[in-house]
């Protein structure tokens, strides 16, 4: 653990170097801070692994401190690796709107960093980007999907589209609609069940839910409830697992309204009190950035664009069910 003393050092030994830090190296030492592995970051720079080692070393070596902790699972930021974090990530900034401001007519190229959910990217952006990629083919979108919640601060991505709205932070955010959900199940599912279904307790049902891990989440809240102590049937990790489970008519699932209808499953309930809204998130000093607005104009225009089909339930006969 770093002392007072060598955070001292920085602010006087390094604070020189680091003021003059190139844009070479603020690259490599963000790629690991943010990967926490060598190769990792050469991955993500489509650097050598060599080069990368080479590169963060010779930084240290000129700032005259140790900027990571290296560890058998990867490396750390060392107290003067978090405290250099902040100006790197500034200069990265300042790069980005360097090459955004260059020409107000240049085309629109280079990487968009875009956190979402594995719901929305597989079933409501990836179908559509061939409208985005056609129009801007120099533009490169990376998706990162995952249930929990990238830190736009860290520049982990530079824009999201999430259930949940961010409370603080240096982010634009922008709300574009509801995911409404509801309670699903096969068509073979219901048939072999049909005596119970004005039975709103479920007490005979067998469900599907969310790993202990993802107990959180208000998807697996709900069926805990109901549940009252009974062990599901199926608990899985992703969404995608809970509805080809549904599907195959293991038991019921809780669903977004959208997939239920997609897959032709039948909804026995379809107001759980668990509706998220859908938000778009930017990081503030991205928001002018061309790449990063055109990607945002398109997920504000898609999403608007099926609100409906998101928000609300439809039976099997065209009418909402109740």
């Amino acid at each position: 653990m770093k002392t007072a003393k060598s955070r001292k050092s920085f602010s006087e030994n390094g604070k020189r170097d680091a003021n003059h830090l190139r844009w070479d190296d603020a690259r490599v030492f963000l790629a690991i801070a943010r990967t926490g592995t060598l190769s990792g970051a050469a991955a993500h720079l489509g650097s050598g692994l060599a080069t990368v080692s080479r590169q963060i070393e010779r930084l240290e070596h000129a700032l005259g401190l140790p900027l990571f902790s290296r560890h058998q699972n990867g490396y750390r930021l060392t107290d003067d690796g978090a405290a250099l974090l902040e100006r790197a990530e500034a200069l990265e900034q300042a790069a980005d709107a360097f090459a955004e401001g260059s020409s107000a007519q240049a085309s629109v190229a280079g990487r968009v960093r875009l956190a979402t959910a594995e719901t929305l990217a597989n079933h409501v952006i990836i179908p559509a980007l061939p409208r985005l990629t056609s129009r801007y083919p120099d533009l490169s979108l990376e998706v990162v999907t995952d249930v929990q919640t990238v830190n736009l601060h860290r520049r982990d991505a530079d824009l999201a589209l999430r259930m949940v709205k961010p409370e603080r932070g240096n982010v634009t955010i922008r709300r574009l609609g509801t995911l409404g959900y509801g309670l699903y199940g096969s068509p073979s599912y219901i048939e072999s069940r049909s005596p119970r279904l004005d039975d709103k307790r479920f007490d005979a049902d067998s469900f599907i839910t969310w790993c202990e891990a993802y107990g959180h989440l208000p998807a697996a809240q709900w069926i805990e409830r109901l549940l009252r102590g009974r062990a599901p049937v199926l608990a899985t990790t992703t969404l995608s697992a809970q509805l080809s489970a549904a599907i195959a008519g293991v038991g019921l699932a809780v669903l977004p309204h959208f997939l239920g209808r997609q897959n032709e499953l039948v909804c026995l309930q379809a107001d759980l009190g668990i509706d998220q809204d859908i938000w778009l998130a930017i990081h503030s000093d991205l928001a002018q950035s061309r790449r990063v607005r055109v990607v945002s104009e398109f997920l504000t225009g898609l999403v608007r664009g099926v609100r409906n089909e998101l928000e609300e339930p439809i039976a099997r006969d065209g009418a909402a069910p109740g």
